[in-house]
């Protein structure tokens, strides 16, 4: 089928706690995508319809290495793992600490690397009334820090995990050393460029008229925001579809660091010192290369490099996580990447 462009306030109505976060969850801009085989199996495998409490979820999910935390009355899942210099990663909305498995997994031999859940998501806690009007996102993310006993770090963050690793460098120069951000908004979501396949907007709508995002709407949602979506395991697809469908949030995004109206977000990002280094999806419809120029304008005060994998979507860390964690190796080790590069396209 053709993809069909939809007036802008069609895609905000979308999914607007996804489109606060900076993530929508029913717009972009592409070819439609073919039917993959990781998307045929995970649909296979999709189970009824129910919701899954945390509970449900920290046994289907949580391992040996499931730590908790409460900070401000928030119960806080994360893991910490491997010793060395600090990694400490963010994942972005809709999404968990599994983001970063692959990535752990290849590092932590030579890192010691700490992420976690944001509050409403993967396996942390629910967000109360009291601590969505008191608590700023970045303050978990600074706390988790402190009581981990971290004094300098590497913060990593794709989407609006780079925002939130954004607000904790300008918060606390002090104790964030440099910066890797991936596919971060830096101004207001902006929708109007989006084209998306009729299959994917059939989805969303099911999803929005529902209250209940099925494993259709996850493969369409993957697939699209992929380079190449067979690149998105059905196993991850799997999760995504089990991680959001835990029971309803009442504040889903009251701990998920926003860009908002831009105003005080260039005011942070004009604070930030530390080195900074962009490993950019040159395939995201949502934020492409442009996107990169923009952020490299407004982190002003600090040394940029960049990346560009223009073969990656959205997600980089979860479609190429052994590339990723290389350019990860490779800037902490030399300090600084030269100069702005392509990366040759790789399967």
């Amino acid at each position: 089928m053709s993809n069909i462009r939809w007036p802008r306030k069609l895609i905000l109505a979308c999914s607007a706690a996804a489109l606060f976060a900076g993530l929508p969850a029913c717009s972009a801009a592409r070819s439609e995508q073919p039917v993959t085989s990781a998307a045929l199996t995970a649909t296979s495998s999709q189970d009824a319809q129910p919701r899954l409490t945390i509970e449900e979820l920290r046994t289907l999910y949580g391992d040996q290495e499931s730590r908790y935390m409460d900070i401000g009355g928030l119960e806080i899942h994360y893991k910490d793992e491997g010793s060395g210099p600090v990694l400490f990663m963010v994942h972005g909305s809709l999404s968990s600490t599994r983001t970063w498995d692959r990535i752990t997994e290849i590092l932590k031999s030579d890192y010691r690397i700490i992420r976690y859940d944001i509050p409403g998501y993967g396996l942390s806690g629910r967000v109360s009334d009291e601590a969505a009007e008191n608590i700023q996102p970045v303050e978990i993310a600074e706390k988790l820090a402190e009581r981990l006993g971290v004094n300098k770090l590497t913060c990593i963050g794709v989407s609006s995990g780079g925002t939130m690793c954004m607000y904790l460098a300008a918060k606390r120069p002090e104790l964030v050393e440099r910066l890797i951000i991936s596919n971060t908004p830096s101004d207001p979501v902006d929708t109007s460029h989006l084209v998306m396949p009729e299959s994917f907007v059939e989805a969303a709508k099911k999803s929005r008229e529902t209250g209940f995002s099925d494993m259709n709407f996850w493969n369409e949602y993957l697939g699209f925001f992929a380079g190449d979506p067979e690149r998105i395991s059905a196993k991850t697809r799997k999760e995504y579809y089990d991680l959001n469908r835990r029971t309803a949030e009442k504040h889903p995004v009251a701990m998920v660091a926003r860009i908002g109206d831009g105003v005080q977000a260039k005011i942070e990002m004009a604070k930030i010192v530390a080195p900074t280094f962009l490993i950019w999806g040159g395939a995201d419809a949502l934020l492409p290369e442009s996107a990169a120029d923009a952020i490299t304008n407004y982190l002003g005060s600090a040394q940029i490099s960049r990346i560009i994998m223009p073969d990656v979507g959205h997600y980089p860390p979860l479609e190429s996580p052994d590339r990723f964690a290389q350019w990860i190796a490779a800037y902490v080790e030399a300090g600084v990447i030269s100069s702005h590069v392509q990366e040759d396209s790789q399967p």
